[in-house]
């Protein structure tokens, strides 16, 4: 790279349609076999299914084994998938630059609410981050960042939406 590139941002954005459409895979897994014989899909999907199914685990973790029984589950599923996805993007950017001896570019994530024009990201101490945020450097910071998404008002307003 250059020697002016200093910053990355991996900008997912609400409502996003690949996140959603691995969503309604984890839900009803029977819709796979349509996607699955199209190989461009099926790899966006595959990677997808990890952090839809680490999104799962984290909402049924703090809100109880029925959690997935609420009308607002599958949007707030999809939410927290975004986030997620968007966090492990920026980690696996930086770890390829740090790799290549290129450790001085930042990379930071966010999240574009479309309804509001936001930029989202979950913060422990705060009730709503509206910065771009570092991504976190290994499993346990993404295990802090997924309770912060969990505990995130914005999760808990669509879940009981």
């Amino acid at each position: 790279m250059g020697g002016s590139l200093k910053l990355i941002v991996v900008l997912g954005h609400s409502g996003c349609g690949a996140v959603s459409a691995a969503v309604d895979v984890f839900l009803n897994p029977a819709d796979y076999l349509s996607l699955a014989t199209v190989h461009s899909l099926r790899g966006i999907l595959d990677r997808l299914l990890v952090v839809v199914q680490a999104s799962a685990r984290k909402l049924v973790s703090a809100f109880g084994a029925d959690v997935p029984l609420r009308g607002g589950y599958r949007k707030a599923l999809a939410e927290a998938a975004i986030i997620t996805n968007a966090a492990w993007s920026a980690h696996e950017i930086q770890q390829a630059f740090a790799a290549d001896g290129q450790s001085r570019i930042q990379v930071a994530y966010g999240v574009y609410l479309l309804e509001s024009r936001d930029v989202w990201t979950p913060q422990m101490d705060q009730h709503f981050g509206t910065r771009l945020a570092s991504p976190p450097k290994d499993a346990a910071g993404f295990g802090r960042l997924g309770d912060a998404v969990v505990q995130s008002a914005r999760i808990a307003d669509l879940l009981t939406a």
